[in-house]
């Protein structure tokens, strides 16, 4: 079978989730919808956690960062998508797919890394208290989140560059709304198995080690909730951790699905809605699930716009 690279000037075509609709418009006014929500929410959770003092504490600057991780994601994605539906044209240059795929792998593993922190962070604020701002300093915070960052940055490097360094077959088109590595190595005329497992091994590590991480620190949760005098405590406690552990549950369900599973068992369908899921779902949701029954954060959104509505009614 004949095969190409960028040398040859070409490029992929993305058949996404919108051309295998039956009602694409429909879907297509659905994702509009769900990306002005995840770029709202996440926008003024950001701008809240920026402004209000309270809530400069090391939950609410991982926080901050996971809605930074989830608007950048999710605008590497869905608006090309959206675009490309408009104009009838759904393809993409070599470069912009190997640095969407890039900037996905980036920022999908700077969350996955990020939420296993933030399940740290959590247990070190209920289990232990008196040593909270010792071993959640704001230092140690930032040590965190830049290590999600450079982590992610490496591991997305080394994949991309070794996915693109392969032939493709003249067949350009991605069966998937986004470039990623799975639906790409369909297209590979070389022989691939080897990095198909290196990427599998990649795939375990990268999720099910922060997963272990994270279920650990709830299962200590859990014991020491439930062993508090303070009813009013063991809510408080229990709600800051349900809503953490339903990002979790969303974003962990459908990267395991996605790269930990063997090809066999999930079709091409399946792969679209699950990259739905995770690109512009999720996103659009993370805010609302940690923002609606907190009352920090509900208490910053009211001391906000009073502050904006008594700058500009004084006399009111």
């Amino acid at each position: 079978m004949e095969h190409w690279n960028s040398t040859l000037g070409g490029g992929f075509m993305l058949m996404g989730i919108l051309k295998d609709s039956r009602s694409p418009e429909l879907l297509w006014a659905t994702l509009a919808v769900l990306y002005m929500l995840a770029l709202t929410n996440n926008g003024l959770l950001l701008l809240l956690i920026t402004v209000d003092a309270r809530l400069h504490v090391p939950m609410y600057l991982l926080l901050g960062q996971l809605s930074l991780m989830d608007l950048l994601f999710t605008s590497v994605v869905t608006p090309k998508a959206l675009v490309d539906f408009f104009r009838r044209e759904n393809s993409i240059s070599f470069g912009g797919c190997a640095l969407q795929m890039f900037l996905a792998l980036t920022l999908g593993g700077a969350e996955d890394l990020l939420l296993a922190f933030m399940a740290y962070d959590r247990y070190v604020a209920i289990c232990h208290p008196l040593n909270y701002m010792v071993l959640m300093s704001t230092r140690v915070c930032w040590l965190m989140v830049g290590m999600s960052w450079i982590l992610a940055t490496l591991n997305a490097l080394g994949h991309t560059l070794y996915t693109m360094h392969f032939p493709f077959c003249m067949s350009r088109k991605i069966s998937h709304l986004l470039c990623e590595i799975p639906p790409l190595l369909k297209l590979v005329c070389a022989e691939a198995s080897k990095y198909e497992l290196i990427v599998y091994v990649t795939g375990v590590t990268f999720l099910l080690l922060p997963l272990s991480v994270i279920v650990t620190s709830y299962a200590l949760i859990l014991f020491t909730v439930l062993h508090m005098p303070s009813n009013e405590g063991r809510q408080k406690a229990l709600v800051t951790c349900s809503s953490h552990l339903t990002v979790v549950g969303m974003f962990y369900g459908a990267a395991t699905f996605m790269y930990v599973l063997p090809s066999s068992l999930h079709s091409p369908k399946q792969d679209n809605i699950i990259s739905v899921f995770y690109t512009i779902v999720t996103p659009a949701l993370n805010p609302l699930i940690y923002s609606l029954r907190n009352k920090e954060v509900i208490g910053a959104l009211k001391r906000v716009l009073g502050k904006y509505r008594l700058q500009t009614y004084p006399n009111f």
